[in-house]
């Protein structure tokens, strides 16, 4: 990509808090994520702090609710409507906790964050605090994060980048989520710079 490129298109998808895209909006802003614009925040719930921080940060917040939908193929297309209408070129799962069908044009172009080493501690139900309490009370000695390009399985997908952490012997959920979370804050902004790049063909 040259300076004269138009910036990458996100939609960021979010369930929750919004740290995931507060970070990517905090790294676009000091020009450590270059190249990239949100494009669109898409909430699986209204009144969350991810809401507000989108909101904050001056972007359009659509919403995808789940239960507003009869079935998955309904929900899916919301999903994937909402990001064509705003000219996404790339979608990424931030804190999203739903499951939606990714369409055949939307497969390879849709990035997760995950707070484990995939494909371990991985799947359906596993995700924030659940996935650290697993991982402590499995014993192992080794955590961190993965970045994954989804597919139409849960924390399924060709892996971008993974860097590991140790696990302490006197780790809590709460400690161990907080040096997971430094990880995150590292490997996505660079995967997304991967996705600009155009250098995720290759593990597609």
């Amino acid at each position: 990509m040259t300076d004269s490129q138009p910036p990458l298109k996100l939609g960021v998808l979010i369930s929750g808090s919004g740290t995931t895209l507060q970070n990517l909006v905090d790294r676009i802003g000091d020009g450590g994520l270059t190249g990239v614009r949100i494009a669109v925040v898409i909430s699986s719930r209204q009144g969350v702090l991810g809401v507000q921080r989108a909101r904050a940060a001056g972007l359009p917040v659509e919403f995808a609710v789940r239960r507003s939908f009869a079935d998955v193929a309904a929900f899916s297309h919301r999903i994937a409507a909402l990001l064509d209408q705003h000219g996404c070129d790339w979608a990424v799962q931030a804190g999203w906790l739903c499951y939606w069908r990714l369409p055949p044009r939307w497969l390879g172009r849709v990035l997760n964050i995950h707070p484990a080493l995939l494909p371990e501690f991985g799947g359906k139900g596993l995700y924030g605090d659940h996935v650290h309490r697993a991982v402590l009370e499995s014993g192992r000695r080794v955590s961190g994060a993965t970045v994954h390009l989804v597919d139409n399985e849960y924390d399924h997908g060709p892996v971008v980048l993974q860097r590991s952490c140790p696990v302490l012997p006197d780790d809590t959920v709460e400690s161990l989520r907080s040096r997971v979370a430094e990880i995150e804050r590292e490997i996505l902004p660079r995967a997304i710079d991967m996705a600009r790049r155009g250098m995720l063909s290759a593990i597609q």
